[in-house]
């Protein structure tokens, strides 16, 4: 059986919900495998931004993962490089969501002549970061409503040469 292609497309406000839902789970099932109990409640809380976060969606460029029908996963580029977000349904992990997503944002930052991409990356998330590039800058512990956690700050530049999958192209296969 082969596995649904991986489409990234614009983020549109209707993907708000669903977006929430996947940063949830991803938190809750996915990061409790490096972070405490407390830790993953105070990063995703039961009740996470309502209104807001079709808002902070629409503030930056963000891109939704979809494979096949469904929405598999996202990410965002601040028009500086930054990537704060980087979130993979727990049903698609480890079917190159996050290295779609990456690939897809590199391309991007090239395309608007950006330098560099940085991220503070989970201990979870490290690992793809690190696959693609991306080097630790500083070890860092965060605190999000009162409870500590680390993370990491890491960065990767982008070259000149770099450009292996072009934005305009809609789909992404890994």
């Amino acid at each position: 059986m082969n596995k649904p292609a991986i489409t990234i497309r614009p983020y549109r406000p209707q993907d708000a919900g669903v977006l929430s839902a996947v940063f949830y789970a991803s938190v809750r099932h996915i990061a409790r495998r490096d972070y405490t109990e407390a830790q993953v409640r105070a990063w995703a809380p039961d009740r996470i931004w309502g209104d807001d976060w079709d808002k902070r969606r629409a503030a930056t460029s963000t891109w939704v993962a979809e494979c096949g029908r469904e929405i598999a996963g996202f990410s965002d580029l601040g028009s500086d490089g930054h990537i704060d977000m980087l979130y993979v349904r727990p049903d698609f992990q480890r079917q190159g969501i996050a290295r779609a997503l990456l690939l897809y944002i590199e391309s991007v930052a090239k395309e608007r002549g950006l330098s560099r991409l940085y991220t503070e990356a989970s201990i979870t998330a490290r690992p793809v970061f690190e696959a693609l590039g991306f080097h630790i800058v500083a070890e860092q512990t965060v605190t999000r409503d009162g409870v500590p956690m680390l993370n990491y700050r890491m960065v990767k530049s982008v070259p000149a040469d770099s450009l292996d999958h072009h934005p305009s192209s809609a789909k992404e296969s890994t």
